[in-house]
């Protein structure tokens, strides 16, 4: 009996499948946070000739290095520097030792001590999974530098024989004190933009296979009756946007209680990503047709676990051949600046999905000159007939 073919295809496809399925989920796998920007101030007047936030400055510096191995990539700058940073998302957290450390750290060895503070920042807004590990590895620092400087002084009280009371014990034992401040909050809606993604692109998808199924078996006389069929095309396009873009504001809103610094805002760019979206995957498919959906179903599946992800914790091969080429991360970049850093509709982000947009629209309209099928059969038939 001859062996049905879909018998000898099953296996492979499935092998093919699991195969798809598991490198999409090597990103997450293989996460591992390198050089991280991270802050550091130091503000400290000094007392005399001793400055202990030089000090700290110079030992961190010294043990972290701006290498491959290394989780913080420490970036010196001023208090105004970092802040802005913070604000452009240039930095994941800040480490700052206030001015009057060094004189609070010699109070230390005097009747009347007084605790020295390091100020702790963590941009949360930046990524909220990665502001965890951020917030830990600045904490873990400060705790060794708690332990360096209470050795220290416990070794001078000892070598001068001075007995300590329970309460000095206690203070001695750790002697810096650290305070944390969030920035850019993300409250309950760190992953709004995430959660936004999928039915963004999944509508964009089956709206734009709707729009090509429209056009796909339609004979045009001329190519100004294919111009305006293309344009009313793209003009669908546009308005499929905007009735997504307000309509998932609205739903999140009123369905999962998103709560949105400004619903216009949102939905505004939310209509621009849409549209973006959309004519993108029109534009491959009237070019190449169905072979063209499954690229864009891949996309989505190697796609969704690096948005999760910042390019610091990717694997070498990941952010450097894969996410730079994801469009869906400019939707991502511009909820997060809209939602977490009172940013504009008409952000960086925005500008480029309006590039693709114009782009993709553009390329569609190309292919009006394009060679039909019956067109090529004809020159190939008048050729052959001489």
């Amino acid at each position: 009996m001859k062996m049905n073919k879909f018998l000898i295809l099953a296996p492979i496809v499935s092998f093919i499948i699991l195969f798809i399925f598991v490198c999409t989920q090597i990103p997450i796998v293989n996460q591992s946070a390198k050089n991280l920007p991270i802050a550091i101030v130091n503000e400290d007047i000094g007392v005399g000739e001793i400055n202990i936030g030089n000090n700290i400055i110079q030992q961190l510096t010294a043990q972290n290095p701006a290498s491959e191995e290394s989780m913080i990539a420490w970036k010196i700058v001023n208090l105004e520097e970092m802040q802005q940073g913070m604000d452009d998302q240039s930095y994941y957290g800040a480490l700052v030792i206030p001015e009057n450390f060094s004189e609070h750290y010699t109070s230390l060895q005097t009747a009347t001590p007084l605790s020295p503070e390091i100020n702790l920042y963590v941009n949360q807004g930046k990524n909220a999974t990665v502001a965890t590990n951020v917030n830990q590895a600045l904490n873990s620092i400060v705790n060794g530098i708690n332990e360096k400087i209470s050795n220290e002084l416990l070794a001078t009280f000892q070598a001068q024989n001075v007995s300590l009371s329970v309460d000095q014990a206690l203070l001695y034992t750790a002697p810096i004190t650290s305070s944390t401040t969030m920035l850019h909050p993300t409250g309950s809606t760190g992953n709004v933009p995430l959660s936004l993604f999928q039915p963004i692109w999944m509508g964009s998808l089956f709206g734009a296979m709707f729009l090509w199924f429209a056009m796909r078996n339609r004979t045009f006389n001329s190519k100004m009756e294919q111009l305006k069929a293309r344009l009313l095309q793209i003009g669908v396009s546009f308005i499929i946007g905007i009735v997504a873009g307000f309509g998932l504001t609205w739903l999140a809103t009123s369905i999962l209680n998103y709560e949105f610094p400004s619903f216009t805002n949102t939905a505004l760019f939310l209509s621009i990503t849409c549209t973006s979206f959309l004519l993108l995957i029109l534009a491959v498919v009237t070019w190449i047709g169905m072979p063209g959906v499954p690229l864009f179903v891949l996309l989505l599946f190697f796609g969704l676990p690096l948005l999760q992800m910042t390019p610091e914790v990717m694997p070498v091969f990941y952010k450097d051949w894969v996410y730079p080429w994801l469009p869906m991360r400019y939707m991502i970049d511009g909820l997060r600046e809209l939602l977490f850093y009172d940013g504009a509709v008409w952000n960086e982000s925005a500008i480029v999905l309006s590039s693709i947009t114009i782009v993709s629209a553009m390329i569609i309209l190309a292919v009006i000159w394009k060679p039909r099928k019956e067109e090529s059969l004809v020159e190939n038939s008048q050729v052959e007939n001489g």
